[in-house]
């Protein structure tokens, strides 16, 4: 018994030491980044010296203002377009009977492996026949379905007992406020995790801006910060700067859904 704990407090240590190893190595290259944004690396006189001058400096050079709120409208609507398609869908494969669910989940399943890079020549057609090259809707209209969020949410609701739908029936609701008065509510950790990924992966997405758009005034963060390293690659200190104001919003937005979001990974692969 005693060897038992022994070797259980051995093993419960090891995992503590490779946990607390894994987020240094995860926590220095974002510790580095942040110090280098502070420091003038550059400067002679003092190379150490703390200040914010260089975040100042890259806003105003950057013209980061109109690419947050670009960035921030566009990652809106997509994340909502994909909630609302998500959660219609996956409700659809998840609870209705019809001939061919079990096809059009394979379907959706199938656009889970194909690179969104192959596609962009026939998006960009569809875009070009539709007249809306360098407008918001080449920003957001080609990620406004997302085959991932259809199976998050199809898993997710799964997990949902079948009573709680069968005793809001009795209680004579209709599907439409079953699922929204009934599943939704308690798919709260699958919709925040789909927000989270659908939000920072539009706010990260530096393709679409880049192939769809021209325009100045429809430049995103991404592509902002893009185009401010190609200016200003002798000074790191302004670059590592930028890259903090790009980063600071996603990472915000992750510390505060963080727990709903664990949930909503932890229980999407389980099924009743």
């Amino acid at each position: 018994m005693g060897k038992l704990m022994q070797s259980s407090k051995f093993l419960l240590w090891l995992s503590l030491a490779l946990l607390s190893l894994g987020a240094v190595l995860v926590l220095l290259p974002l510790a580095i980044v942040v110090l280098t944004s502070l420091s003038d690396v550059g400067s002679a006189e003092n190379p150490g010296k703390f200040t914010l001058a260089f975040y100042r400096e890259a806003w105003q050079r950057g013209n980061f203002l109109l690419a947050f709120a670009n960035s921030t409208l566009v990652a809106l609507a997509v994340t909502g377009f994909q909630m609302i398609t998500s959660a219609l869908a996956g409700y659809a494969l998840a609870r209705l009977r019809f001939r061919g669910r079990q096809a059009v989940l394979l379907i959706v399943l199938t656009t889970l492996i194909i690179p969104f890079q192959l596609l962009v020549i026939p998006i960009f057609m569809v875009l070009k026949w539709g007249d809306l090259i360098n407008t918001y809707g080449a920003l957001i209209l080609p990620t406004a379905v997302n085959g991932f969020g259809i199976f998050l949410l199809r898993q997710y609701f799964l997990t949902i007992p079948v009573e709680l739908e069968e005793a809001a029936a009795l209680d004579g609701a209709n599907p439409w406020q079953i699922l929204l008065q009934v599943i939704l509510p308690c798919a709260k950790p699958a919709l925040v995790t789909l927000f989270l990924f659908t939000f920072i992966g539009e706010w990260n997405d530096l393709f679409k801006p880049l192939v769809f758009t021209t325009r100045p005034e429809l430049k995103t963060v991404q592509l902002a910060l893009a185009e401010f390293q190609e200016q200003f690659t002798s000074s790191w200190s302004l670059m590592m700067a930028a890259v903090v104001i790009s980063t600071v919003p996603v990472v915000v937005l992750f510390l505060i859904g963080q727990r709903q979001f664990i949930r909503g990974i932890a229980a999407t692969g389980i099924k009743n």
